[in-house]
């Protein structure tokens, strides 16, 4: 991020600190993948919580999410700049409803999830090219962890991951 972008965005504005994953939107390199890094502990954190609470949360943080990642854009001056990865939080928690917490599943959720949002197949590249501002923002990152998500399920009723 240049220097200009930099005095933008501080990490002390909630909205911004938020869309930059905590900070985690700042890495050099592969910002994405360290956003869903810095998911990680928030699931682990939710995963003792029922699965009705734990959806509240998910969907709020997608619906906040709108507003955080589209605030911080403006702020930005750049539609979804690469460090904004509120959306990659939201969407590895999607990933994760009612997947239970182990390594092995967090591992693979992870995988799938990044592989969805990398490759963006139909209609994750239609929704990425086609809609803006923080909605745009978060869409094509809720349709990867949903579809992440039905992969996991996938395989822990065929036994492959539990």
């Amino acid at each position: 991020m240049d220097k200009q972008l930099r005095q933008r965005i501080k990490l002390t504005h909630p909205a911004h600190f938020l869309a930059l994953g905590f900070g985690s939107g700042l890495a050099p390199f592969m910002p994405g993948t360290f956003g869903t890094l810095a998911a990680i502990p928030l699931y682990w954190l939710l995963s003792d919580i029922t699965l009705s609470v734990y959806i509240a949360v998910v969907v709020m943080s997608s619906i906040a999410g709108i507003w955080i990642c589209g605030r911080t854009a403006i702020d930005m001056g750049v539609h979804d700049h690469s460090a904004i990865v509120w959306d990659e939080v939201a969407g590895f928690l999607i990933t994760m409803i009612a997947v239970p917490l182990s390594l092995t599943n967090v591992i693979a959720g992870f995988i799938l999830f990044r592989l969805f949002d990398i490759l963006k197949p139909w209609p994750i590249s239609y929704l990425d090219k086609h809609i803006h501002g923080g909605f745009g923002i978060m869409a094509d990152d809720v349709l990867a962890g949903i579809f992440a998500m039905l992969s996991m399920h996938g395989m822990l009723y065929l036994g492959w991951i539990g």
